[in-house]
């Protein structure tokens, strides 16, 4: 049998292509910036409430990424209020005080969710 690959298009893959490209673009990010943002407050070790009160999200769009960033505008004295809670930090006096992880298992459920509505509207 000989065949001939010359001939035909790659018109359906495109199209697909196309297709998933499209609706990840079209999908609704923002949704998640909000969801992220309530799971971060929920989540922010709490002295003044400052920190928890100050998460916001940032949608960056290109041909073929969307991404989705989450920042902290608590900083004190030059120093982010929100990383240093999470990585720890030296005192004044020498000492040091150990970060909680508090992000990532705030964020988790969110990445999970996103990942998965984004996997229902491309598959087949």
């Amino acid at each position: 049998m000989k065949v001939n690959f010359r001939s035909g298009t790659f018109k359906k893959t495109t199209d697909y292509l196309k297709k998933v490209s499209k609706s990840l673009q079209e999908a609704n990010f923002h949704k998640y910036g909000e969801r992220g943002i309530i799971a971060l407050k929920e989540a922010t070790p709490k002295d003044t409430g400052k920190t928890s009160e100050s998460w916001s999200y940032t949608i960056e769009k290109t041909d073929t990424s969307v991404t989705i960033g989450w920042t902290n505008s608590n900083v004190h004295n030059g120093v982010n209020i929100a990383v240093i809670l999470q990585y720890g930090h030296g005192t004044k006096n020498g000492g040091y005080v150990k970060g909680i992880d508090y992000i990532n298992p705030a964020m988790k459920p969110i990445f999970e969710q996103l990942a998965k509505e984004a996997w229902e509207e491309v598959k087949l």
